[in-house]
């Protein structure tokens, strides 16, 4: 069995109490904290990644169905021997229970580890289901351990902690007494034979079975060590007539299976009592009836409602899902909705109009496994009653079996027989609507009043008594749901010309080309269908065909134009008011270089090493572009001029004792310096109100910032 598994695959075993998306299983595990778990998630080894988690984290009922469904109790069957040749002087059968046994104790071991429940409630549920038989086991195990109780179990499990394995360990041949020559012969290799030989073939007489027995082992047979001559006929004889008596089981579930299932199979009771509300589960399903009717032989459907054992009946001409769909209306319409419908997996339970129609009513589908009709017992038992107290007493019954229809056909010679029809021999007289009437008035009258012995009272008293607040649906919204699709599931894209169905175009006014749409057809007008968006189910609205609703086309045309301008100016009104805004306000370029603008990065950029680069060519520019030098002045105008220039020297010198605020510095030296002024001030320092104020623009500019930064990074490397 898998124990890691990614949330697609859980999603994918639709597990009760938990998602069955793989979305919704997602959303789950991180809710839980699932990827965080160490022990129970990790990567998915493989192509495309992703997690995988153990099993162990799902919650109890999601956990405890995925177990029924894949653990299996299994063993390497021990095969026929010596005992020297096993190591351990276990004769074959000895060594058969105690693996048996073994086997069921790994099995318990591997079902309890990671779970929720406790030691007593682990332990009984292991035990109905394998008593139930709803676990997968290895036939040799159930053969040897056809039941399990929990006090054997607890005995099992002691004695394998105390590393005594071998009082698992029987030989149930050696301790009976009174066991006949044949039952020990060969180590019991005869006894095996001819129970398999009289399994394959019940009829054969004591002297054919021993004359197979003499070519399968020889004329001479090993008995507690010594060959003997073959025992005569009359031994055979005695020994098939108690192999028959003591084998009855084993027999009957080599040569019958089906009798064995439904007469001897272990099988749970009240594993269903947990389902005590109307509507919480019902169950369908359907079989043919045992009478004839004039125009054949009809399917009929039943729906039981688990918590109450209410029935209701629907008769079919031919199985179909549409037979279902009708089941499913009429039982909605007398009770409510369900929660959940358990059916089997025949063609008209899994059709794709079925599980649609499910999904749109909120309805959880519940398949039981393929062959296991064991596992929707209650109604299959309603419909055996239906049989029994219904169709035997209808005309046209034919029986419950082959042999129940030729005791009928024997009430007449078969001089009268010959030459008379199935109808004629039957007595058959109703049609199906007769039988539909008939089922529905059984129903009402007889099996709806009738007290049910796992109720203590009648399907109609505990529907009565049930305060239970009941989901309905509006009749003509279940209508709808019911209209078949069009073909090849009902998906269609639509066209300029509308959606195509069977070679007909239907104009849907209110869809437009590209969108895709789920049709139904109108089975009371071929020439009208429903439209239904195919992402979101919101109904579009009907389409109209104009060959087959007989209408003109260029009316229908014009309609369908004028619906689609006006859906389409309700969609492009406001886009149209938005592009007239745009195109009136600044051009698109403008408010594209605003917004990069806001995107730069507010970095200080610190100076970087310079060095001059000079060729002769860039001299040679410079010169040319550098300001010409005036002429030197001479006599009184070069004193005129000296003193000009020693008065304006004079008048914009500052006054002696006036420092300056602001001195040439790098970042480093300024950082430095408002470091320092602030821990002055920290220190409750006086400072000048010139350094306050700098160091208060200071510390809200931009290189502040970055400075600090790479201080707080590098320390006082940073100032160096």
């Amino acid at each position: 069995m898998r124990e890691w598994l990614t949330a697609r695959e859980l999603a994918a075993e639709a597990l009760p109490d938990f998602p069955g998306t793989e979305r919704g299983v997602q959303t789950y595990a991180a809710r839980e904290g699932w990827p965080e778990s160490m022990a129970y998630a990790r990567t998915r080894a493989g192509r495309g990644g992703g997690m995988e988690y153990h099993i162990n984290l799902l919650p109890t009922l999601a956990r405890l169905d995925y177990e029924r469904r894949h653990r299996r109790i299994e063993a390497p069957e021990p095969k026929a021997a010596p005992a020297t040749a096993l190591g351990d002087g276990l004769s074959t059968q000895a060594t058969r229970e105690r693996d048996a046994r073994l086997a069921i104790v790994a099995a318990f071991e591997a079902f309890s580890k990671g779970q929720r429940l406790g030691l007593s409630s682990r332990t009984q549920i292991f035990v109905d289901r394998y008593n139930m038989g709803s676990q997968a086991i290895e036939p040799w195990i159930k053969d040897v351990v056809p039941r399990l109780s929990k006090r054997s179990l607890a005995r099992w499990r002691s004695a394998k902690f105390m590393g005594r394995a071998d009082q698992l360990a029987v030989d149930r041949s050696k301790a009976r007494k009174g066991k006949g020559v044949l039952d020990t012969a060969n180590g019991g290799r005869v006894r095996t034979f001819v129970l398999a030989l009289v399994a394959h073939q019940p009829h054969l007489s004591a002297p054919q079975v021993r004359t197979q027995v003499r070519a399968e082992f020889g004329d001479e047979i090993v008995v507690g060590g010594k060959s003997i001559a073959m025992p005569p006929i009359r031994t055979f004889q005695h020994f098939l007539a108690r192999l028959k008596s003591v084998e009855t089981v084993a027999l009957t579930k080599l040569s019958n299976p089906d009798k064995y299932r439904s007469t001897m199979a272990p099988s749970g009771v009240g594993t269903l009592r947990w389902v005590t509300e109307p509507n919480t589960l019902w169950q369908i399903d359907a079989s043919p009836v045992d009478a004839l009717c004039v125009d054949g032989r009809h399917t009929i459907y039943a729906c039981l409602d688990i918590a109450t054992r209410r029935t209701i009946l629907y008769v079919s001409r031919t199985p179909r899902a549409a037979a279902v769909a009708l089941l499913i209306r009429k039982a909605i319409l007398a009770w409510g909705v369900p929660e959940t419908i358990k059916t089997d997996n025949g063609s008209d339970f899994v059709a794709r109009d079925t599980k649609r129609l499910f999904a749109a009513l909120d309805i959880e589908m519940e398949l039981s496994d393929a062959y296991s009709p064991q596992q929707k017992g209650h109604v299959e038992r309603v419909i055996g009653t239906f049989q029994h107290d219904c169709a035997a007493l209808l005309p046209g019954f034919v029986g419950h079996s082959v042999v129940d229809r030729k005791a009928i056909e024997d009430r007449k010679s078969f001089a009268e027989r010959l030459g008379e029809d199935t109808a004629e021999a039957f007595g058959v007289s109703l049609t199906g609507s007769d039988l539909q009437e008939i089922a529905n008035r059984w129903v009402e009258t007889i099996y709806a009043h009738r007290v049910h012995s796992s109720l203590g009272m009648s399907p109609a008293e505990a529907a009565r008594r049930s305060m239970t607040p009941i989901r309905t649906v509006d009749e003509r919204a279940l209508d709808v749901l019911l209209m078949p699709v069009a073909g090849g599931g009902g998906i269609r894209t639509v066209t300029k010309f509308g959606v195509r169905v069977e070679g007909y175009h239907y104009v849907v006014n209110a869809a437009l080309p590209g969108q895709r749409v789920l049709v139904r057809m109108d089975p009371n007008d071929a020439g009208r269908v429903l439209a239904f968006d195919a992402e979101t189910g919101v109904y579009v609205g009907a389409g109209i065909c104009p060959e087959l609703a007989g209408l003109d086309p260029k009316t229908i045309l014009a309609a369908k134009r004028e619906a689609q301008t006006e859906i389409l100016g309700q969609k492009t009104r406001e886009a149209r008011a938005e592009i007239n805004r745009i195109t009136q306000g600044a051009p698109l370029i403008e408010r594209a270089l605003q917004v990069a603008a806001r995107d730069m990065p507010n970095v200080v950029v610190l100076p970087k090493r310079e060095e001059a680069h000079e060729t002769p060519a860039i001299a040679a520019a410079l010169d040319a572009g550098a300001e010409p030098v005036p002429a030197p002045l001479s006599g009184r105008a070069a004193e005129i001029h000296a003193e000009l220039k020693a008065e304006t020297a004079a008048e914009s010198a500052p006054p002696s004792n006036v420092q300056p605020i602001r001195k040439e510095e790098t970042p480093q030296q300024r950082f430095r310096r408002a470091l320092d002024l602030q821990a002055r001030i920290d220190a409750g320092e006086l400072v000048e109100a010139q350094d306050a104020v700098w160091l208060g623009g200071y510390q809200n500019g931009s290189e502040f910032r970055a400075m600090k930064t790479v201080y707080e990074d590098f320390g006082e490397r940073a100032l160096r």
